[in-house]
């Protein structure tokens, strides 16, 4: 009997059934002849070098990493190493964009150009800055009131004549994104669209038609995202009036996807806290992930997958060996051929690698559950369980376990039973548990390990008698 793995499922005192997603773990559709999809693991953090302070924002700028770390600008080059470029205000995330001739950083509140000389711009009409971008020879900035351009021959000046507002609600602005060289407005509870029309006043008209009637929560709770055939705006936020969820809005439409399980989570953060939430994307090997950055978790939607399974495809990062701990690699710039990144709680600089799981040399653990195994009101014994899977590619010397648990109710979980995941080249290992227990009715399934255990897993098969005829 084959039992699906892609994601879990527990109980409430609510009570409500509740989706597990796996954490540390990343489900593939790809029927490889054992199953139709399988977990990997997700990828590790490896050091590469270190910086002034706490990573808040990167770009890719022709062909360079800049970051902002600490209250620094830095430039890091391929080896890892950062030269620090100047002093940037601020402690929170920071935005970058660029011109031709510009590197654009919003941060603190305040406008700063880097070309090979750091600039902030002084001009009182500039205000207080909440985010920042370049469009069509601009740059465009919000205070969270209005849209503030720069003059096209100087980017250190501002006419207070050229103020633009976002006025089809009267909630404030928290952010500025661009699409199809179009700027948007990104309000809290609507985002709306303008196109450059010229002129000697403010050079950009809303767009009517364009607008989303959802708005985001927060400055950085909103991205540029591919989904499907489109390319839209993915957004942590809602509507007036409701809950938050995460969004696609493309073509003057927001679709949710969001699933049931992850608004409950989000539900679970206030409002304060959601605000100062990351959303980041990647594309890689066919994943279109978005990357939604809490507190004390980041959870990971991947587009391409959900179109594959046609349901929506979420699964869950951690630093951390067993429940929740913030997830330490932040603002993912494709560079020098791979993906760097820096950790929100050090001044490491560090790249993904799918050769070992460890984050930042530190062990992490992984997890994941079964759906719900239901032998048709009969019971059943379980003689013996078998997770297929890929051992054998762990670190010399290793000698990792997987650990098993159960659970009758959803709630109450079995004492754990352990299993040897084989060391270095031992890839021919069977995972197996023999004498599991019985259920009277039904059971879900639960497996951990941590980055020891450095293994993909495509299916578990259990093998059952029934209790009554």
């Amino acid at each position: 009997m084959q039992v699906p793995i892609l994601s879990g499922i527990f109980t409430s005192e609510a009570p409500d059934f509740r989706i597990s997603y796996p954490r540390n773990m990343v489900p593939v559709p790809l029927d490889q002849g054992i199953s139709k999809g399988y977990l990997r693991p997700a990828d590790g953090i490896v050091q590469i070098g270190t910086g002034p302070g706490i990573d808040r924002g990167a770009i890719n700028w022709r062909g360079v990493c800049y970051r902002v770390m600490g209250n620094s600008l830095v430039s890091v080059d391929a080896s890892g190493a950062a030269t620090v470029l100047g002093v940037i205000a601020g402690s929170r995330q920071a935005t970058l964009d660029y011109s031709f001739d510009n590197l654009i950083i919003a941060a603190g509140g305040n406008l700063y150009y880097w070309n090979g000389t750091l600039t902030q711009v002084t001009d009182p009409d500039l205000g207080t800055v909440v985010d920042a971008l370049w469009v069509d020879g601009y740059t465009m900035t919000t205070d969270g009131t209005s849209l503030i351009v720069t003059d096209l021959d100087d980017p250190t000046s501002v006419n207070p004549l050229k103020y633009g507002s976002s006025e089809a609600d009267p909630d404030p602005v928290v952010g500025l994104l661009k699409l199809r060289n179009e700027p948007f407005a990104i309000n809290r509870y609507t985002m709306e669209q303008f196109n450059n029309v010229g002129g000697s006043l403010f050079p950009f008209e809303r767009n009517e038609g364009a607008q989303l009637q959802r708005g985001a929560i927060g400055t950085y709770c909103a991205v540029i995202y591919s989904y499907g055939d489109n390319d839209g705006i993915a957004f942590l936020g809602s509507g007036r009036g409701e809950s938050p969820a995460v969004w696609f809005g493309a073509n003057s439409v927001t679709t949710k996807i969001s699933t049931r399980e992850i608004d409950t989570l989000l539900q679970g953060y206030t409002e304060a806290e959601l605000s100062l939430s990351v959303l980041e994307t990647r594309i890689d090997k066919s994943h279109h992930l978005l990357y939604m950055h809490l507190p004390d978790q980041t959870l990971v939607f991947d587009g391409a997958a959900s179109i594959a399974v046609q349901e929506p495809v979420w699964y869950v990062l951690t630093t951390s060996v067993i429940g929740l701990g913030q997830y330490r690699a932040r603002n993912l710039v494709w560079c020098y051929d791979r993906w760097l990144c820096g950790d929100p709680t050090s001044s490491a600089i560090g790249e993904l690698t799918n050769t070992v799981s460890t984050h930042y040399g530190q062990v992490i653990g992984w997890e994941f559950g079964t759906s719900i195994i239901y032998n048709a009101s009969m019971g059943a014994i379980f003689h013996q369980m078998e997770l297929v899977a890929l051992p054998g590619r762990v670190a010399l010397g290793a000698d990792p376990v997987v650990w098993t648990s159960y659970s009758l109710d959803g709630e109450l979980w079995s004492m754990e039973k352990p299993c040897s995941a084989g060391k270095q080249g031992d890839r021919l290992r069977r995972l197996t548990w023999l004498s599991n227990g019985s259920m009277q009715n039904w059971r879900v399934q639960r497996f951990r390990g941590t980055s020891d255990a450095h293994m993909a897993v495509a299916r578990l098969e259990v093998q059952i008698e029934a209790l009554y005829a």
